[in-house]
């Protein structure tokens, strides 16, 4: 007998993935960032975590990856539509899937679904650098949204980046690269932005560990990988405050 992908998934645990989201803090409403290893979770299919999670945070709640293409030749526009992200299989599987939105930025998009993810999504052409001011990143913040973090430590946090950008550290912004996009209605925009560097430094934004404690950050399992949830509100206080004080405190000198 053959069966649909949806009939498969359907099949499976969902509800044992539900069970572990709640557990680890995510609700009904919850607008939420996903970082996560695919390959950690060692489910069969993505479908699984995505249906999961839209059980859990329900029509009124909020799905956001980063498709960061930051990987592809400056020579080659950005396209909205088209252009792969560079930040594994799962972010991949998301940004194709029947309606996803994704932002307009050519190395730092993100892909949402949910409510309200347009309003997320479509100011994030306004900023001239990754993650400014209109960036998704920024604004779930100030949403006091969450960030879900699957497989992959705490270290490839992007919403660091948002935080980051309100001190602007010596090490983060480089050159000012001049990027060819194509939108979703195939209308072709040129537009310079300030990139991010790094160059010499190692990102190490799982020293914030030591700064958030539960309930800001709880720690669980889904799938069969580690995981934790971080309240996005608090970690822009407490990481602020580790930057004023020490600008190079989230990073190592490689």
């Amino acid at each position: 007998m053959r069966f649909s992908l949806i009939e498969l998934v359907n099949n499976t645990s969902i509800q044992a993935v539900v069970n572990q989201l709640q557990r680890i803090g995510l609700d009904y409403g919850h607008k939420v960032m996903i970082h996560a290893s695919f390959k950690a979770m060692k489910i069969w299919h993505p479908e699984i975590l995505i249906q999961a999670l839209e059980e859990t945070i329900g029509n009124s709640g909020l799905i956001m990856m980063p498709a960061l293409s930051y990987h592809s030749p400056i020579t080659t526009p950005f396209d909205t539509l088209t252009t792969r992200s560079c930040v594994g299989y799962l972010a991949e599987y998301f940004r194709l899937r029947n309606g996803t939105l994704r932002s307009l930025h050519p190395t730092h998009s993100v892909c949402a679904s949910g409510s309200n993810a347009h309003e997320f999504l479509n100011r994030h052409l306004l900023d001239v650098t990754p993650c400014g001011l209109h960036s998704p990143f920024n604004k779930l913040i100030w949403s006091r949204g969450k960030i879900l973090m699957i497989g992959c430590g705490l270290k490839p946090n992007t919403t660091m980046h948002a935080i980051e950008e309100y001190i602007a550290p010596p090490y983060l912004f480089g050159r000012i690269i001049q990027y060819s996009m194509i939108d979703k209605h195939g209308m072709p925009i040129t537009k310079k932005y300030i990139s991010h560097d790094f160059k010499g430094y190692a990102q190490r934004y799982d020293k914030i560990a030591c700064d958030l404690k539960w309930p800001y950050l709880i720690r669980g399992t889904i799938g069969n990988a580690e995981a934790c949830l971080i309240d996005c509100k608090e970690l822009y206080i407490r990481a602020l405050d580790r930057l004023k004080a020490d600008p190079f405190y989230f990073v190592d000198r490689e």
